[in-house]
């Protein structure tokens, strides 16, 4: 096999041999244009992985003939800007390609905008999340935003009959591509992942023709190895969650370390624990709710390299924190229960009474202020008629969870009576 990935040695020069993206290619498209205008402008190009961002970029620096600069978010920081400006204003016209540029926090975002503004750079960023969330609102405002498509089939099979046709190496190992759904299925519309996984079936099909289970199988044996973020990335995650919920903080911090490792979003661990710290210990203990939402706002503005310790922090309380799945499963129940039976109506008494016909139907009428009674509680149905009797939230078996369990019998004798 090759040294520099198949994907790489066929990332197109031109915009004309771009795969896909037609919308934004075309004759009249605005980026194309100003491509042959020669006045191309900042922008965030936002779209799924594989599906042409980074040669956009490409094609853009070797079309104008400009200076290049590229960073990757996940490895430059703030001092790595400045160089780039520095550099930059030597060097008129200069583009700066950022990769994965949702990764930057709030200050390295900070520090692109006035070179930005003052045109010393024209900024490409490159995005796999949505920029209204992930990209400064004033970066944002100085960029035009391009969304690119997924890539579709036809697409797909092109690039594979480029491949074995245009490459030199593949040329060589004079490939039968006999089957090619296994691969186009495999590739996810990702461009990158699917040309890689070509040349790795290539390689080891030693002249039998390409069949979908051969390709399958070759996958299966070597995916971890091609696909760094796909199967291995959710892999990873759910065992990471695996090891919270068996309350295994040292499981909990290897395969955290392996995303970390791995260059996975800081905010993408941290929102995966705030959904844990609900759904495996909710009520059990309240503080993990607020232990790891304070984990999302604080590693939104850290970033790497530190954000790993306070990642660390929060996936050691929540591995070694009480584990209830109540209030997860309470709201699974209602859902159930609302997919069974319906829109069924609001018990007359729960109703607002704004109007004085709505008075006069009996709106409100026996409805009771809890807080004109002892302890702040009445007795009252709070569920349509038809199903008054459901009981959703069951307390799990945990200290609060046993606190709030005697709470409710206590009030609600005959309904939580046990």
């Amino acid at each position: 096999m090759q040294q520099t990935p198949l994907a790489e040695r066929m990332r197109p020069q031109i915009l004309d041999d771009l795969t896909g993206q037609e919308h934004l290619t075309g004759t009249n498209s605005v980026l194309r244009q100003s491509l042959n205008n020669g006045d191309i402008h900042s922008m965030i190009l936002w779209g799924p992985p594989g599906v042409g961002k980074t040669t956009i970029a490409n094609i853009i620096a070797n079309t104008l003939h400009v200076p290049f600069f590229s960073l990757s978010a996940i490895s430059s920081g703030v001092k790595d800007i400045r160089e780039v400006i520095d550099a930059a204003k030597k060097r008129p016209g200069a583009v700066l390609f950022i990769d994965e540029i949702h990764r930057f926090n709030k200050g390295q975002q900070d520090a692109l905008l006035n070179a930005v503004e003052k045109g010393i750079i024209r900024l490409i960023g490159a995005t796999t999340e949505n920029p209204s969330f992930e990209v400064n609102s004033a970066l944002l405002s100085r960029c035009q935003v391009y969304v690119l498509k997924p890539l579709e089939a036809n697409h797909l099979e092109l690039l594979l009959k480029k491949a074995i046709t245009k490459d030199e190496w593949i040329i060589k190992q004079n490939p039968e591509l006999k089957e090619t759904s296994a691969l186009i299925r495999l590739s996810g519309g990702d461009a990158r992942k699917l040309l890689n996984l070509l040349e790795l079936v290539v390689t080891h099909s030693k002249g039998a023709p390409i069949t979908d289970e051969m390709v399958m199988k070759i996958a299966q044996q070597k995916i971890a190895i091609y696909d760094k973020q796909g199967e291995t990335h959710y892999d990873i995650i759910s065992a990471f969650i695996k090891s919270l919920r068996g309350s295994d903080p040292n499981g909990a911090v290897y395969w955290l370390a392996r995303m970390i490792a791995g260059g996975e979003d800081v905010r993408f661990i941290a929102r995966r624990m705030i959904i844990f710290a609900s759904e495996d210990i909710g009520n059990a203990n309240p503080n993990a709710l607020l232990m790891a939402s304070n984990t999302f706002q604080s590693v939104h503005v850290i970033g790497y390299p530190e954000s790993r310790i306070i990642l660390s922090q929060c996936a050691v309380y929540l591995a070694t924190s009480p584990k209830s799945n109540s209030t997860y499963t309470a709201i699974e129940k209602a859902m159930e229960e609302v997919e069974r039976t319906g829109d069924l109506p609001v018990p007359l008494h729960l109703r607002n009474a704004p109007t004085k016909l709505m008075k006069e139907l009996g709106y409100g009428e026996e409805y009771k202020y809890a807080h004109n009674f002892e302890n702040n509680f009445v007795a009252l149905n709070y569920l349509p008629e038809k199903i008054e009797e459901k009981i959703f939230y069951h307390p799990g078996s945990n200290a609060r969870e046993n606190e709030i369990r005697k709470f409710l019998k206590e009030r609600w004798k005959e309904k939580y009576g046990y």
